[in-house]
């Protein structure tokens, strides 16, 4: 029989890499674990409607480092870096709160997203915006698939989204897809993301993979 696995972690080490990167002894090691996990709960609360791709932590001896993908960076930023001065101060009262380790330098770096469209977690939160204002659910997966397989990397898109949807009392899955997914391919540069859209019925549960093509061994480099 098959097992279902995450795209993302199937190729952690061939052609991704960890999204927590740091060393530690044994004793830290739950510590900074625990960390992790909490800080990018937070963050994705914290930053809901900033269409986020994703949030990476690097440590070292005396740095603690975020690193922010994001398609909407003037959200974060704000009016001459007020925003990010209140989220690092937001951080810190949130670490403190939760007693994590604050003795590490606080670095926030914020890149931006140049195609949101070819990224998986951004068109799902595209996906989930259309939804929350009351558009057809189909017409909301049909113009994104369009506009992500418009892009020129992009070989291949599927969405599928499920939940009580279009009035009815049942819940039901309906999925849209253009181009090819190999998901069994470790050298295939799949991006996948789930996201909810809330709803006054419930959640809508949205899952999106997005093929770019294969990484061989002449040209491999490890994405994040």
């Amino acid at each position: 029989m098959t097992h279902t696995v995450h795209p993302y972690a199937h190729r952690l080490g061939i052609i991704r890499d960890w999204k927590s990167r740091w060393f530690s002894v044994k004793p830290k090691y739950k510590e900074n674990l625990r960390g992790d996990v909490l800080i990018m709960e937070y963050l994705k609360k914290r930053l809901k409607g900033c269409f986020v791709n994703s949030t990476e932590i690097e440590r070292s001896a005396k740095t603690f480092r975020i690193i922010i993908e994001t398609s909407r960076p003037g959200f974060i930023i704000g009016r001459s870096g007020e925003g990010m001065i209140k989220l690092r101060g937001d951080i810190i009262a949130f670490m403190k709160k939760h007693d994590l380790s604050t003795k590490e330098e606080l670095k926030i770096d914020v890149k931006e997203v140049k195609s949101p469209e070819s990224s998986a977690m951004i068109a799902a939160q595209m996906v989930a915006e259309g939804l929350e204002k009351r558009m057809p659910f189909r017409r909301v997966t049909k113009t994104m698939v369009e506009k992500a397989f418009a892009n020129r990397d992009v070989k291949g898109v599927k969405i599928t989204i499920s939940g009580i949807m279009g009035g009815s009392n049942m819940a039901r899955i309906e999925t849209k897809k253009v181009g090819r997914i190999p998901l069994q391919t470790l050298r295939a540069d799949i991006d996948y993301a789930f996201y909810e859209a809330l709803l006054p019925l419930g959640k809508i549960g949205i899952k999106v993979w997005i093929y770019k093509g294969d990484i061989f061994n002449k040209d491999k480099s490890v994405k994040p």
